[in-house]
């Protein structure tokens, strides 16, 4: 009796995996044609809103992975924003490389440029960290303007670049494949490829690392982690997605200039992440919602005062969503779906 019992026991929890993965499988499947049809649903300004937003979403998931995961504080990730975003530049101003190739190139120039920067890091923690890492954000803007590379950088007047036109003609709902749209579905798949990179980076070993460095880097180091080599990669790896996300941009924007990469771009780079959530991979898309979006509804309901109402809306949602929107997301899930524990 007792071993019926146990083959009847035994296959109770298979239908509800099948089921759960098949669930997965059908929203995954609506959420890419729902991706897939947005262009076409709403205007051309719009587009490039959304574009801008996926662009943003890389660099906060880059400045996540340094300070969510490994909890290093920086207020320098404007630089690789804007790093990225003149290499993307000069190559296909200068050099007439594709446009598909220069993020490439840019998540290069930025991981090492990422890299050398996170030797200070070795020494410096907390505030002293965030203080060095403003510095190079003050600082980036002033040499781009630099008289001896100007006639690479386009000094202070930057470069005008031409967007991409799509490589084909197609059209839906009555609206065209024009530059904006074709540049969506490449952003897209750009940031997919890097949210999949992020995800299978932080789900592993090399995640693990990070957090235990992050929580306790004495016990960490008795457990054999290289602490030295572990924070300098991580400032590199979190780089490179920054400078990905540059070189979208200037792809998007059609033009790049020191005054569009201030030290208000970092803080606004911090904002969207602890908007989001830290320690969240998908926070970085909230987050990225937010800070683009966000400063235009406060424009529109103050025009003398706008980013007094940003602030108003800022401090309200961190006083009713301490953890970001991912912590508020987890804890509803966490009510639906109670883990059962044997």
């Amino acid at each position: 009796m007792n071993s019926t019992i146990f083959r009847k026991d035994a296959p109770v929890g298979r239908p509800r995996q099948k089921g759960a993965t098949a669930l997965a499988w059908v929203g995954g499947l609506v959420l890419l044609v729902a991706l897939c049809l947005l262009p076409f649903l709403v205007k051309n300004y719009r587009v490039f809103q959304i574009n801008l937003v996926l662009i943003y979403a890389i660099a906060l998931l880059g400045l996540n992975i340094l300070t969510g995961y490994n909890g290093q504080f920086s207020l320098g990730h404007g630089a690789f924003y804007a790093i990225g975003a003149y290499t993307a530049a000069i190559l296909m101003d200068r050099f007439g490389m594709p446009y598909w190739f220069t993020p490439v190139i840019a998540g290069v120039v930025c991981l090492v440029a990422g890299y050398l920067m996170g030797f200070p890091a070795l020494r410096l923690a907390g505030h002293f960290l965030a203080l060095a890492t403003f510095a190079l954000a003050l600082a980036t803007p002033q040499m781009l303007k630099f008289k001896g590379i100007e006639d690479w950088t386009g000094g202070v007047q930057g470069l005008v670049l031409m967007k991409p036109e799509a490589p084909f003609e197609f059209a839906l709902f009555g609206q065209q494949l024009n530059s904006d749209r074709w540049l969506y579905f490449f952003t897209l798949f750009v940031t997919a490829i890097m949210f999949l990179l992020g995800w299978n980076l932080l789900r592993g070993r090399v995640g693990r690392a990070l957090i235990a460095i992050r929580d306790h880097p004495i016990a960490a180091a008795a457990m054999g982690v290289n602490l030295p080599v572990f924070k300098s990669i991580t400032f590199g790896v979190s780089a490179a997605f920054t400078g990905v996300a540059g070189a979208l941009g200037a792809i998007a924007v059609a033009f790049v200039a020191p005054d569009s990469f201030t030290i208000f771009l970092s803080i606004t780079f911090l904002v969207g992440v602890v908007v989001g959530g830290l320690a969240t991979i998908w926070g970085a898309i909230f987050g990225a919602i937010f800070i683009q979006f966000i400063p235009n509804v406060a424009d529109e309901i103050s025009k003398s005062a706008p980013w007094a109402i940003y602030g108003i809306f800022l401090i309200g949602l961190m006083y009713l969503m301490p953890a970001g929107v991912m912590g508020v997301l987890q804890s509803i899930k966490a009510r639906l779906f109670p883990s059962k524990t044997a």
